[in-house]
């Protein structure tokens, strides 16, 4: 999470969307970064809307703009799959040896196990109640997101690639598809109301 104070945005690191390279270019510029613990860093709507906007708002008498980045929920959900996939990789958690379908589905059972217990985009960025983030941005359209960066913060802004996911085989079944199309209804549904 990053908050510029003088030109009142906030930035929400969604999970899987090059947050880490924008900390990278962004950190030096911004009043506050949050980059460890990861519960901190990857702070969720509703947590800053409940606890850190009100506390900067009051603060600053003036309102701030929730910024965040939304990647297509099914390459989303490969990204982790191949990120799990590294070595380093606990056990538990670890997508080697797995296809991406069966990760899919087990992403798809509730509870989900371990292994595929990677949260939601749309319970990430959209509360059950009260207001989400006040511009979303397409992952896909990077560069949308960057010249609002520059535009806001005033200057050139140059993403580093940090922190990407090994290469690696995403198909899915036609079925295991279907099944995440109704089980990530609300992702997708999110998804496909960003300007793209």
């Amino acid at each position: 999470m990053l908050v510029f104070w003088e030109q009142r945005l906030a930035f929400l690191a969604t999970p899987k969307t090059g947050s880490t390279a924008i900390a990278a270019a962004l950190e030096s510029l911004a009043s506050v970064s949050i980059q460890r613990p990861p519960l901190l860093k990857h702070t969720t709507v509703h947590r800053y809307r409940r606890f850190i906007g009100p506390y900067l708002e009051a603060a600053s008498k003036d309102t701030f703009t929730l910024v965040a980045l939304m990647r297509e929920p099914r390459d989303w959900l490969g990204s982790w799959y191949r990120f799990r996939q590294r070595e380093e990789t606990p056990a538990e958690k670890s997508t080697a040896g797995m296809s991406f379908d069966d990760f899919v589905q087990a992403w798809c059972r509730d509870p989900r196990p371990e292994v595929a217990d990677v949260g939601s985009q749309a319970r990430f960025l959209r509360p059950r109640q009260g207001v989400g983030a006040d511009r979303l941005f397409r992952y896909e359209e990077i560069d949308a997101f960057v010249h609002f960066l520059e535009d806001r913060l005033g200057c050139e802004i140059i993403l580093p690639r940090l922190n990407v996911s090994p290469p690696g085989a995403t198909e899915l079944s036609p079925a295991t598809n279907a099944l995440l199309q109704e089980v990530a209804a609300e992702d997708f549904r999110l998804y496909g109301s960003l300007p793209g």
